[in-house]
């Protein structure tokens, strides 16, 4: 585990450089209004992937850990995951390009717009196939290869956008967050290529209905985590820019990029090391020291993180954003109480996705994301921008408490 944050380490510290670095310059070009729209797009982008890969990546990384005995087995499943992945991004990519302007009207009430879902569905299949590879590089625990291609990507991401937010502000990174990934895919695949064991011809080829059934638990969990968590976030941020305005959006939106970027290195290790360990895992004597493990070394970085951030708050604003995002704030303290507890509840929810507690997981994604926005609504209406927050970290502890009665339950635990 050790070995693997040192790694991932590196890894984190480049794309935090480069993502603190995109936040100034986004803060500079687009300012809190903007910021707003951008999450936006994320959101859609997640959404659009999902259905388009087919959803099943947590399944590729699980059953390539799993069979790491078995060439043969490894090989009928990235056949069958690679064949079915393209198949859902055409499919996917001509959807969205036919309806690129209702599309448009729908997210950003703006049709001229549509051009940015033209380019989406375009890039489609290179995105769908760059996420694709770094599964397979993350089961098979190449942790050093899977680093360079993640460094590769912020890189190759950070030197497309910044041109093209400064030249064209708001629209050059919308049009950007539609392409970059669509350029990390070559760096991923030059990468693969000089993995051993790895061929390319192993990605197509014809589909295993056994291997294909393994993989739909994951497309069904996936599928309904991609729809809730960031449809709740669309939700909650139009909500918050109807009743606030849209700076205020955009307030939460900084907040939530920054809360994503110090947490990265926490957030990686789970699925690049914790994913992967907890497939290979059998007896439950063992995953439970895996998972105590886990807190001795993560949640004590979690939370000096937390506590670093809250010291140099106005600094470290002024810093990554600009002076008009200084009213993020008041946001710090109920958002970074909220991190540690989703850092808390996230050791455990992995035992979901490498066991495969396909009901329990889609309960429980259905049910605090459903509950996220109801606390939204009511803690909004008494606190303001401030409520928003103050939902997060309610609903993560909420989750949490949820998360491990439901592992005693079933006797994992």
């Amino acid at each position: 585990m050790i070995q693997t944050c040192f790694w991932n380490g590196i890894s984190v510290c480049i794309r935090m450089l480069t993502l603190l670095g995109l936040n100034k310059i986004l803060a500079m070009y687009v300012g809190p209004a903007g910021y707003a729209t951008l999450g936006q797009f994320q959101n859609a982008i997640q959404m659009i992937m999902t259905v388009a890969s087919g959803a099943f990546n947590s399944g590729v990384i699980r059953y390539t850990a799993e069979y790491a005995d078995n060439p043969q087995q490894q090989h009928e499943l990235w056949q069958t995951a690679g064949s079915l992945a393209l198949l859902g991004a055409v499919m996917t990519s001509a959807v969205v390009i036919l309806f690129n302007k209702s599309l448009a009207v729908l997210l950003f009430h703006n049709k001229s717009y549509g051009s940015l879902f033209v380019m989406l569905g375009i890039a489609l299949i290179l995105f769908v196939f760059n996420t694709l590879l770094l599964s397979i590089l993350n089961g098979a625990k190449q942790i050093k290869r899977y680093v360079i291609a993640n460094i590769a990507g912020s890189v190759l991401s950070f030197i497309l956008t910044v041109p093209l937010v400064i030249g064209f502000g708001l629209y050059g990174a919308l049009l950007s967050l539609s392409i970059n990934q669509s350029l990390c895919f070559f760096a991923t695949l030059w990468i693969c290529h000089r993995t051993p064991g790895f061929k390319l011809r192993y990605l197509f080829g014809k589909i295993d209905s056994l291997v294909a059934h393994k993989l739909f638990k994951y497309t069904m969990m996936s599928v309904v985590s991609a729809v809730c968590v960031p449809g709740s976030q669309i939700i909650v941020r139009q909500y918050i820019g109807s009743k606030l305005g849209w700076e205020a959006a955009g307030y939460w939106e900084a907040m939530t990029r920054l809360s994503s970027a110090y947490l990265l290195l926490v957030t990686t290790t789970l699925s690049v090391y914790y994913l992967p360990r907890l497939s290979e895992i059998k007896e439950r004597a063992q995953l439970k020291i895996e998972i105590l493990q886990g807190y001795k070394t993560i949640l004590p970085m979690s939370v000096i993180l937390s506590l670093v951030l809250y010291i140099f708050r106005s600094p470290i604003i002024s810093i990554l954003f600009t002076h008009k995002f200084q009213a993020i704030q008041v946001l710090f303290p109920w958002q970074l109480c909220g991190d540690t507890l989703k850092i808390l509840s996230w050791l455990l929810a992995y035992i979901y996705l490498a066991k495969g507690l396909t009901r329990l997981f889609i309960i429980s994604e259905i049910c605090f994301s459903i509950m996220f926005v109801v606390l939204v609504v009511v803690l909004e209406n008494i606190f303001a921008l401030q409520g928003v927050v103050m939902a997060y970290a309610i609903n993560y502890f909420l989750y949490f408490c949820f998360v491990f009665i439901s592992l005693k339950f079933v006797r994992i635990l």
